[in-house]
């Protein structure tokens, strides 16, 4: 049910995309994976990082997208993106599909084990990424349809294939991308979603980021709680409701995921 204090944004007319939002929302990550790729078989390992950066950046909010049908394109296209997604970002994301949608069921409650990682120390979220990865496509695999479950093992075949490879190959362009798509999964749980959900509660369950830059750098996926509260509003639109948010509903959106520079000067130094 939503909250009273939404029931004034306008939010419908954002729904809608144009071809070009559309196709720029397929092919947004390619570019970057194309990049680092390249960049690694010259050799040009700080350029090859920071393009796959972008690409896992981009490429996740491709895949959330297609999670709620926000992509602007087909349910085939839909599905054939999320195999895509599944191969170059070496994980399931139809697995992490039915975890994710279970977190908007349930946010930060007892079911949510994507967004109870965010009530752990900072620390431990880093250090415990890995099984974070493994423990959110666990319940996509455990807990989706028998169809889901198909969909699931062909990703972890496709993803076993590639890591196959790039072990039988030794190809370096391969195994470099295997190792960094390894240590991004590993950090995703910090990054995407102890950053925008730690220290909310049971009515403001995400935070919201305002910088330009941040947004620009991450692709619009820090408008969390926008999201959450509109989930049907494709990314491409999340600054234009979070505009309306701030007008209408501003005690949603007063928790940024960057704290900023004057906030962090003003805390106490631990020596």
């Amino acid at each position: 049910m939503q909250h009273p204090s939404l029931t004034n944004i306008q939010w419908q007319d954002l729904r809608a995309l144009t071809p070009v939002e559309a196709t720029y929302n397929v092919v947004l990550s390619f570019p970057f994976l194309l990049l680092s790729w390249y960049s690694a078989l010259q050799s040009w390992w700080l350029i090859a990082l920071i393009a796959s950066f972008f690409f896992f950046t981009a490429a996740l909010r491709q895949a959330h997208d297609c999670y709620h049908r926000t992509l602007g394109v087909s349910k085939g296209v839909t599905e054939f993106m999320l195999f895509a997604l599944s191969v170059t970002m070496l994980c399931s994301t139809h697995a992490i599909r039915q975890t994710h949608l279970n977190h908007h069921r349930d946010p930060l409650g007892d079911s949510d084990v994507e967004g109870n990682w965010a009530r752990l120390p900072w620390y431990q979220a880093i250090l415990g990424g890995g099984f974070f990865s493994i423990a959110i496509q666990w319940f996509g695999l455990t807990h989706g349809s028998r169809r889901s479950r198909l969909l699931v093992i062909v990703d972890m075949l496709l993803i076993v294939t590639v890591i196959l490879a790039a072990l039988s190959t030794r190809h370096p362009v391969l195994l470099y991308h295997v190792l960094v798509m390894i240590v991004a999964n590993m950090l995703v749980g910090f990054f995407a979603v102890w950053s925008v959900h730690h220290g909310c509660d049971e009515v403001v369950y995400a935070r919201s980021e305002r910088h330009p830059l941040i947004n620009l750098l991450t692709f619009n996926l820090l408008y969390h709680i926008e999201h959450h509260l509109f989930p049907a509003v494709p990314t491409n639109h999340l600054p234009e409701l979070a505009k309306r948010l701030d007008a209408e509903a501003p005690q949603w959106t007063q928790q940024p995921v960057v704290p900023p520079v004057s906030k962090l000067s003003r805390q106490p130094h631990a020596f």
